[in-house]
């Protein structure tokens, strides 16, 4: 069963049409980049996955259910979780904090059990903190744990936001150009962690990236997009070999 599948998605706002019939289609476990020029398609992609837009024909698969008519907050039950472009987070809670509050948006007791503190309202407050301390320890965050984002470098706030994601304990992420804004050795970093979330953790990556030295290194599958359609999809080596995938993007 694949992860994740769009088939035949159509998402117009008018008269624009900002995704045309498109079909793709991630297996388990993969990076799959999602990369074309502004104004391409890809965050309209993420929108109709997150459940922001209604797409306007066609279906989107999470394990093989269709997710139209979900709600936003449904997908985190099903094991979706995204960054965004915009940090995404409680400035003046710590980061310890912040990753706590995400693990709280997935409770599965009820008031009452939170109120009296039951046995079982303990294990699962037991298990967000492992779930949190590990996603501490695999980003490399211990030392601003106990700080506030507000006081953070942006490059550590990127980091941040992905550790929000994580804390979530997605089977599948999608990350909105996470490599944006920063510095070389910080993109390398991050290309590290990439590679770690998906043989570590287990989770499948979908990744909206413009930095294609990323792209290239992390990702098993890179699709093109060039005015809402599909344009090419193929191995990372091979994406400056196609004439049309050199016009529409890297020949910019």
């Amino acid at each position: 069963m694949k992860a994740l599948e769009l088939k035949n998605v159509t998402l117009k706002f008018g008269g624009l049409i900002a995704i045309n019939n498109l079909s793709i289609s991630i297996e388990k476990n993969m990076v799959f980049s999602l990369v074309g020029p502004n104004g391409a398609g890809k965050t309209s992609v993420f929108n109709v996955l997150s459940r922001f837009n209604d797409i306007s024909s066609g279906d989107i698969l999470l394990d093989g259910f269709s997710i139209k008519g979900l709600q936003a907050h449904q997908l985190a039950e099903l094991g979706l979780a995204r960054t965004f472009q915009n940090i995404e987070l409680f400035g003046n809670a710590t980061v310890l904090e912040n990753l706590l509050v995400a693990c709280h948006s997935r409770k599965k007791t009820n008031s009452l059990s939170e109120l009296l503190f039951l046995p079982k309202v303990r294990a699962q407050e037991i298990e967000y903190r492992e779930v949190v301390e590990q996603v501490i320890d695999l980003l490399e965050l211990q030392p601003y744990r106990e700080k506030r984002p507000s006081e953070l470098p942006y490059g550590i706030r990127k980091v941040v936001e992905l550790a929000r994601a994580l804390s979530l304990q997605p089977s599948i992420l999608l990350m909105d150009e996470p490599g944006s804004g920063l510095a070389v050795e910080e993109k390398q970093n991050l290309a590290f962690w990439i590679q770690d979330i998906r043989e570590v953790l287990g989770i499948t990556i979908l990744l909206i990236e413009h930095d294609l030295n990323i792209v290239r290194e992390v990702s098993d599958t890179v699709a093109v997009l060039s005015g809402g359609e599909l344009i090419w999809s193929g191995q990372p080596s091979d994406l400056d070999k196609d004439p049309r995938v050199v016009e529409a993007f890297i020949g910019k």
